[in-house]
């Protein structure tokens, strides 16, 4: 069988247990995976690259075929400087998979040596973003069973959580 690196790419802002279930599954599939952070100069994360790629690591450390890097630039362009075959990507919804579909076509446009492999995630993670996480915790919602306990102690350290307060 032939040895095939994936790349799985994303902002990861913060990490969720989403992203862990398709790692892990994904380290079963790769020969080698690389979590790949993109640095996107336009959004305004709520962690540092650093923070990101440091929760990445401790998170990601039980699986030795994991790796984990940050680039900028075009995707197809890094698959190819990493020598890497395939790029993984999560779908949980439809809304997903059109996004998604969209921009495998257009990376095979780019590169056509460069395939796009699809998981679904696990059935708990079906509804499970970076962005619900931050609004849930901003709100004072607990994040508990949603992100790995690293990443709910750096919440609480970088995020203070909005109160509600009920209206007489």
């Amino acid at each position: 069988m032939k040895e095939i690196k994936a790349i799985y790419p994303g902002s990861f802002d913060p990490l969720t247990n989403g992203h862990l279930d398709l790692i892990e599954r994904g380290s079963k599939i790769f020969h080698e995976l690389v979590v790949a952070i993109l640095r996107n100069s336009e959004k305004q994360p709520l962690f540092e690259i650093e923070e990101r790629q440091k929760m990445l690591m401790e998170a990601t450390a039980r699986w030795p075929n994991v790796r984990v890097d940050t680039f900028s630039g075009l995707l197809v362009d890094y698959v190819v400087q990493q020598n890497a075959q395939a790029v993984l990507r999560g779908i949980r919804a439809i809304s997903d998979y059109e996004y998604e579909l969209q921009m495998a076509l257009m990376n095979r446009k780019l590169n056509a040596s460069v395939e796009t492999v699809f998981m679904m995630p696990a059935e708990a993670y079906s509804y499970l973003s970076s962005r619900l996480v931050k609004e849930i915790f901003r709100l004072g919602g607990s994040v508990r069973e949603l992100v790995p306990p690293q990443v709910e102690k750096r919440l609480h350290n970088k995020v203070r959580p909005i109160k509600a307060v009920a209206k007489r």
